[in-house]
């Protein structure tokens, strides 16, 4: 085995070599036993249950209202049955109910107003005659047509004649 007292250097300066490897290797074997000792500073354990989170009372409370409201109607159903079954369960298949509008009466009326209006103003309509004659309408263009040649440069005449003339020109162009 070795002999570390003999080899050991100290780091800083002393008057006994063997009291201070002493002292170090004291401090040393102390660091050790704490680094052993030492307790970690992540905690992994895992985490607390709490009863309140296992227990799930609103849960529990809302099933017992679910089967309580089951339970109430399977027996509304086994009344009925029961009164069926002493009765005989006969079946009325009679509907008298006649179907009836709030407001139809008020429409009827509406509608009737409305139909006689419309009679009244055909019967208007039919009964007055045109203000406007087609004669006078017909006398007023070829008013016009007159006037129109007058104004113009060419005569109407003459301009018809020359498209005639140059569709007849075109035609024969193309033979």
């Amino acid at each position: 085995m070795y002999n570390y007292k003999n080899s050991y250097q100290p780091v800083l300066p002393c008057v006994n070599k063997y009291l201070q490897y002493r002292w170090d290797k004291n401090c040393y074997e102390m660091h050790r036993n704490k680094v052993k000792s030492a307790k970690p500073t992540i905690n992994t354990t895992p985490p607390k249950t709490y009863n309140h989170l296992l227990v799930k009372l609103k849960k529990r409370q809302l099933e017992e209202e679910r089967v309580s409201r089951i339970k109430r109607e399977n027996h509304m159903l086994l009344d009925k049955m029961s009164h069926i079954m002493q009765t005989g369960g006969g079946v009325d298949c009679r509907n008298d109910y006649v179907k009836k509008s709030l407001g139809s009466e008020k429409r009827q009326l509406e509608l009737l107003r409305i139909t006689k209006e419309n009679q009244c103003l055909l019967q208007r309509l039919s009964s007055c005659g045109p203000r406007y004659s087609v004669q006078v309408w017909h006398e007023q263009w070829l008013r016009n047509l007159q006037l129109m040649e007058t104004i113009g440069r060419y005569p109407r005449q003459y301009t018809a004649q020359t498209k005639s003339e140059h569709k007849v020109t075109s035609s024969e162009d193309e033979d």
